[in-house]
């Protein structure tokens, strides 16, 4: 049986930063009437390098509801806002000759992969690491000069926000916890404790907790009452995979879709949403970005527009500001 959405969740997430008087407010057909939130994904990301402290600060500052840290673990504990458990995309690993010999090869559900692997790391060792923006045609003004930041420190900023009146979200997501648990080390444990000892409850932070994994779930849903989000592996790869997917079968609050499952390759709205509400399934949509629109828009303005007309719940974004001006504040 589903769990209830957390009221909290909705309210704040729909009142953070609302003016306190407007013309009648628009209505939604989202799952529970509210507006859809925008989820920075990893931050900033388009503008900065991704999980990075001047990301997220930024994406705060653009009018984000959430903000997303993707979450993985060091050798000795230390949960770190980082996209993927390798660390060559996103740093300056390779430039380090000090790191040379740690590169390794390692299976991954894509085939073998060489590289250097954050759980082969200590936290004082990715201390020397900077954070470097990987998407070509994005500025890289900012490669080798951010450090990588911890789960405590993005933790920290959203709780100061608060301070200040201004309620800021934590949309996380725990990275290949398979992985962790095969070798001794869950993530379910880490990433609740932490969170609990920061007080996010008591500040009144929404929190989402969303992963590819089902296990990793359930053993979440076991541990608290934090709303849930199913992410689901996109096309083509789901079918290269194996994997399938029932909406009624579904036991967390909601899913993460990627776009295609919500709007036809013409653009036309599917009937996915329309699905997944009726079996009382938030949905959550990745990843609109300015530079990269999916096909067939040219504009991101118009892919946002098509995907809040569907009645999408939430939009991950690269830009977050323009997903909040296509909405309206």
């Amino acid at each position: 049986m589903k769990r209830l959405i957390s009221a909290s969740i909705l309210v704040l997430a729909a009142c953070a930063s609302a003016p306190a008087a407007e013309a009648p407010a628009q209505a939604w057909n989202t799952l529970t009437g509210e507006r859809p939130i925008v989820i920075a994904h990893r931050g900033a990301s388009g503008l900065y390098p991704e999980h990075t402290m001047m990301a997220y600060k930024a994406a705060i500052a653009q009018g984000a509801d959430f903000i997303e840290p993707d979450l993985v673990m060091t050798s000795d504990g230390v949960l770190i806002a980082r996209h993927d458990l390798y660390l060559s995309a996103t740093t300056d690993i390779a430039d380090h000759p000090e790191f040379a010999d740690r590169k390794v090869a390692r299976q991954t559900p894509f085939g073998e992969q060489e590289d250097w692997w954050a759980d082969d790391f200590t936290f004082p060792e990715i201390q020397n690491l900077k954070a470097r923006q990987q998407f070509e045609g994005r500025s890289m003004e900012y490669n080798d000069t951010l450090d990588l930041v911890t789960f405590d420190e993005v933790m920290d900023l959203v709780l100061a926000e608060a301070e200040k009146g201004n309620i800021v979200g934590l949309h996380v997501e725990a990275k290949w916890p398979s992985h962790y648990a095969s070798i001794g080390k869950g993530l379910a444990d880490p990433i609740l404790d932490a969170m609990k000892a920061k007080g996010l409850k008591e500040a009144g932070i929404p929190v989402y907790i969303q992963c590819f994994e089902p296990p990793f779930l359930a053993e979440v849903a076991e541990k608290s009452d934090l709303p849930l989000i199913q992410n689901m592996v996109g096309a083509p790869y789901a079918s290269m995979m194996g994997l399938e997917y029932d909406l009624d079968a579904m036991t967390t609050d909601g899913v993460g879709a990627d776009v295609s499952y919500v709007l036809g390759k013409h653009g036309q709205p599917t009937d996915f949403v329309a699905r997944a509400h009726d079996a009382g399934l938030l949905v959550h949509v990745y990843t609109v970005r300015d530079d990269r629109p999916d096909a067939p828009f040219t504009d991101s303005r118009d892919e946002l527009k098509a995907l809040f007309d569907a009645g999408v719940d939430g939009i991950w974004a690269d830009f977050p500001a323009t997903a909040v001006e296509v909405r309206g504040k």
